[in-house]
C-alpha cells in the first residue's frame, strides 16, 4: 500500500490533493475504484476522469487540470512510464523456491548453478549448463550442450534444441521453441533433399520471447537475437537471421532466412519480411507490411509491397478512390450507348 505523497516522491511528480490518499492496486481509468491508482496521458480519455472513482491518478502536465473527483493527482511528464515504476511495488513477484524436483532428468556432464529452480518433468540433456538462479518450469526440455545464462526463466513447455545458447536474464514464455532446423531444402534426384543445419541459435542477454514463438538455428551461420530485444507471441524467425539490439517484434510477424535487422528496429504485427533483406537500424515496419526489399535505416515503411509510409498511404487512398472513378465511367458509357 502506498500513499499519494509516496507515489509522488517515487515518480518525481507534483502532488495535488490529499497526500494521505492510499492505493493498493492499479486499474484503468474507467474501472478504477476506491484504493486504485490509475493514469491519464491521452486527451481522448480525459472525460473519463470525471466519473472515475480512483483514489490517485497519474496525470500528464497538459491534462493536469482535467475535471475529476479523484482524491489526489500526481502530475508527471509520462504517466504510463511512471505507472510501470510503481507496479513492482504493488504486485510483488512470487518468491522463487530453489530446488530440483525429483521427477527431473539430468544428462551426463550437465552442470547446475547455485539456487536454480527446476520444476516437474524437466529434461536436461548431456553437457548442458544451467547458470545461477535459473528457473526452468514444468516440462521444459533443454537439449544436449545448451547453455543458459544466470537469472533466466523458461516457462512451461519451452524446448531448446542442441546448439542453442541463451544469455543472462532471458525470459522465454510457454511453448517457445529455440534452435530447431530451418526450412531449407534442395530439389535433387526427384525429391526435396534436406539441407543440414549445423549453425547455432544464440539468444543474447535481456531478451524476452513471447509464447509459442519459434526461432530456428542457423544452417551454416548462426541465428542471433541481439541483447535487449523483445519478441511477442507467435513470431517466426528463420535460419541465419540476425536481429540487432533493442528491437521490438510484434505478434505473428515472420522473418525469413538470412535477413538482417539493425539495432532498434520495430516490426509491427503480422509483418512478413522476405529472406536476405537488410532492414536498417531504427527502421519501423507497419502492421501487415510485406517487405520484399531493403529498408533504409530510420525510415517507416508500410503496405504491400512495403514502401515508405506516406507513399503507402497515398497508394491506399488512390485505390479507395478507384471504385468511384469506375462508377462514374460506367455512367458515362451508359449515357453514350443510350
Amino acid at each position: 500500500m502506498l500513499t499519494a505523497r509516496e507515489v509522488a516522491e517515487l515518480v518525481g511528480g507534483e502532488l495535488r490533493g490529499d497526500g494521505e490518499a492510499t492505493i493498493s492496486r492499479v486499474a484503468p481509468i474507467d474501472r478504477a475504484t476506491t484504493g486504485s491508482l490509475t493514469f491519464l496521458g491521452v486527451a481522448k480519455y480525459a472525460p473519463m476522469l470525471a466519473a472515475s472513482e480512483a483514489s490517485v491518478a497519474l496525470v500528464s502536465p497538459e491534462l493536469a487540470d482535467t475535471p475529476g473527483g479523484v482524491s489526489a493527482r500526481v502530475v508527471v511528464a509520462k504517466p504510463y512510464e511512471a505507472m510501470l515504476r510503481l507496479l513492482p511495488l504493488l504486485f510483488a513477484a512470487p518468491a522463487r523456491a530453489a530446488g530440483v524436483d525429483p521427477t527431473v532428468r539430468i544428462g551426463r556432464g550437465a552442470t547446475l548453478g547455485d539456487d536454480v529452480s527446476i520444476g516437474p518433468y524437466v529434461v536436461i540433456g548431456d553437457g548442458a549448463r544451467i547458470g545461477d538462479r535459473v528457473r526452468l518450469d514444468a516440462h521444459v526440455v533443454v537439449g544436449d550442450g545448451v547453455d543458459i545464462g544466470a537469472d533466466s526463466h523458461l516457462f512451461p513447455h519451452v524446448t531448446t534444441y542442441a546448439g542453442t545458447t541463451i544469455g543472462e536474464r532471458v525470459v522465454a514464455h510457454a511453448g517457445v521453441r529455440l534452435g530447431g532446423d530451418g526450412f531449407g531444402f534442395v530439389f535433387a534426384q526427384g525429391a526435396h533433399q534436406k539441407i543440414p543445419h549445423v549453425g547455432r541459435c544464440v539468444i543474447e542477454h535481456d531478451v524476452e520471447i513471447g509464447a509459442n514463438t519459434t526461432i530456428d538455428r542457423g544452417s551454416i551461420d548462426d541465428t542471433v537475437i541481439g541483447a535487449g530485444t523483445k519478441i511477442d507471441n507467435l513470431v517466426m524467425i528463420a535460419h541465419n537471421v540476425r536481429v540487432g539490439r533493442l528491437c521490438l517484434i510484434v505478434a505473428q510477424a515472420g522473418i525469413a532466412g538470412s535477413t538482417r535487422l539493425g539495432d532498434g528496429c520495430v516490426v509491427g504485427g503480422q509483418v512478413g519480411v522476405q529472406g536476405h533483406v537488410q532492414v536498417g537500424a531504427g527502421a519501423r515496419l507497419g502492421g501487415q507490411a510485406g517487405v520484399l526489399g531493403d529498408v533504409p535505416a530510420g525510415e517507416t515503411w508500410s503496405g504491400y509491397p512495403a514502401r515508405p509510409h506516406r507513399e503507402a498511404l497515398r497508394a491506399q487512398a488512390a485505390l479507395f478512390k478507384l471504385s468511384g472513378f469506375i462508377r462514374r465511367l460506367e455512367r458515362l458509357l451508359d449515357k453514350g450507348e443510350s
